[in-house]
């Protein structure tokens, strides 16, 4: 090779024993081997793209066809692939005028990453899970009506979070973003938040079945039979006929008896009182229990009187574990809202609940 180098200038032929190794040449060697095993020790992972277009190269037979497939122009393919091969200090392919032949080194590459990179291109692919919603309301409301009907859902992969409390509270946190939606049992102020009518509830003046008979609350043909044994036959259940045929007689009546409520203040009974009675009502609970479904327990187990949502004692009116003392032609009813924060949620799984919220309402 040395004879094609170009010679100094006045110099004549020197065989190579002649002239000796160059000053330092081995030690610049050395030096310079100690550099390349430093830098390629120092050069940290491989580039994952740089590996990704060697793959598509290897699998593709060709640059071209791996540019098209991975999006990248020809000389980014192939700058890529020279990177690589700096980097592992040996050529991967051999270029020919159709595509590219793997070498024995790009095989033993192709071995080593081939599985890791397809996991990884598959878990980036792959659509991730929609996060749970989370879903907040009245206690009795959720247990009673909207799981039931979210089940389908959950069946189907959707994921809740239940919350319970008060109105406001909850509210105040659909406002702060704990939660996606409510269930409302008034329409919030405002535009901060969207609210959809969802249902209405209708109200129902409820006892044990053993409380028609009681001589306050007695049908008036009943206070005749308890003076006159004797009276018709047909009236002797005290179930026949359950409470005074004038309201006025029951409003006056059921004060003086206990009640059981959901608050001290009395806040459902007050409004049916208003609403049916035209009156304020004035009495004192007896018991008071902050979870509607335990005032229907005690109510049925005959601790005393109350007013309860008909679709939380439905089926014990159906079977008989409880009364209606009065059915008023117009019931008092309170509209139940679906609400949620007026921008676009990215979480799919929240339409879907709404959606089947609102379609389920249609049927309470």
């Amino acid at each position: 090779m040395d004879d094609h180098l170009p010679r100094a200038a006045g110099a004549g032929p020197r065989s190579r024993a002649a002239a000796g190794p160059a000053p330092h040449t081995t030690a610049n060697t050395t030096a310079t081997a100690t550099a390349t095993a430093t830098a390629t020790a120092n050069a940290g992972p491989p580039d994952l793209n740089q590996l990704r277009t060697f793959l598509a190269v290897y699998r593709l037979g060709s640059f071209t066809a791996a540019a098209r497939r991975l999006g990248l122009s020809q000389s980014t393919v192939t700058a890529q692939v020279r990177a690589l091969e700096r980097r592992h200090g040996r050529e991967l392919f051999e270029r020919r005028a159709r595509g590219a032949a793997a070498l024995p080194a790009a095989d033993e590459l192709a071995a080593r990453v081939a599985e890791p990179l397809d996991r990884l291109a598959g878990a980036a692919e792959r659509r991730p899970s929609a996060e749970p919603v989370h879903l907040a309301g009245p206690a009795e409301l959720l247990g009673a009506l909207l799981l039931p009907a979210l089940a389908p859902l959950v069946a189907d992969g959707v994921r809740l979070r239940v919350s319970t409390g008060l109105t406001d509270p909850l509210l105040a946190e659909l406002r702060s973003g704990r939660h996606d939606v409510v269930v409302s049992t008034r329409r919030p102020t405002g535009r901060a938040l969207t609210a959809v009518p969802l249902a209405d509830e209708e109200f129902v003046l409820v006892a044990a079945p053993g409380w028609a008979a009681h001589r306050a609350l007695a049908h008036p043909a009943h206070r005749a039979r308890a003076k006159d044994p004797a009276g018709p036959a047909d009236l002797a259940d005290p179930t026949d006929l359950a409470g005074p045929t004038d309201p006025t007689d029951l409003a006056d009546a059921l004060p003086r008896l206990p009640l059981v409520s959901y608050a001290e203040d009395l806040p459902i009974v007050r409004r049916y009182w208003r609403h049916v009675f035209g009156r304020r009502l004035h009495a004192l609970a007896a018991v008071t229990v902050p979870d509607l479904r335990a005032v229907r327990a005690a109510v049925a187990a005959g601790a005393g009187w109350s007013v309860l949502p008909e679709y939380l004692c439905r089926d014990a009116l159906a079977s008989g574990a409880l009364v209606p003392l009065l059915r008023p032609a117009d019931p008092p009813i309170n509209t139940v809202y679906l609400v949620h924060r007026p921008e676009a949620a990215a979480n799919p799984h929240l339409a879907a609940v709404r959606e089947r919220l609102l379609a389920a309402a249609r049927h309470w």
